[in-house]
């Protein structure tokens, strides 16, 4: 497929795609005519991509990891170093906190709304 439907079928931009491909995060073919050409493998490989970029790793990271994961093309894993192993540690951690955090910035947000819901209902009369 060319960049083109690639973009459309995953909903990443164009340009986003050629950033992936010359951080090395995603390869493509090349037509006689200097088009390039995706395989159906990209399809998920995007989709990891920004996944992890949504998981706030940097380009290099995410070029580190891919590697480690099979893509459904169930092209051969490299073996994770030690110290990769660690760093993506480090950042699972690190989302952890940030979904502890949110977690409460979210109850904060309950609270407010709950009591200014409170305070907008009309008082019920009794009869």
């Amino acid at each position: 497929m060319r960049i083109g439907e690639l973009a459309g079928r995953t909903g990443v931009s164009e340009r986003s795609l050629r950033y992936y491909e010359a951080q090395g995060l995603l390869r493509a073919e090349r037509t006689p005519s200097g088009h390039r050409v995706y395989g159906d493998w990209a399809i998920d490989r995007v989709i990891r991509i920004q996944a992890l970029y949504a998981a706030g790793l940097n380009s290099k990271k995410i070029a580190l990891l891919l590697p480690c994961m099979r893509d459904t093309d169930g092209g051969p894993s490299e073996i994770a170093t030690p110290q990769l192993v660690t760093e993506l540690a480090t950042e699972r951690d690190r989302i952890d906190r940030m979904i502890t955090d949110l977690m409460r910035s979210r109850d904060v947000l309950d609270e407010v709304i709950d009591t200014a819901s409170d305070r907008l209902r009309p008082a019920r009369v009794e009869p």
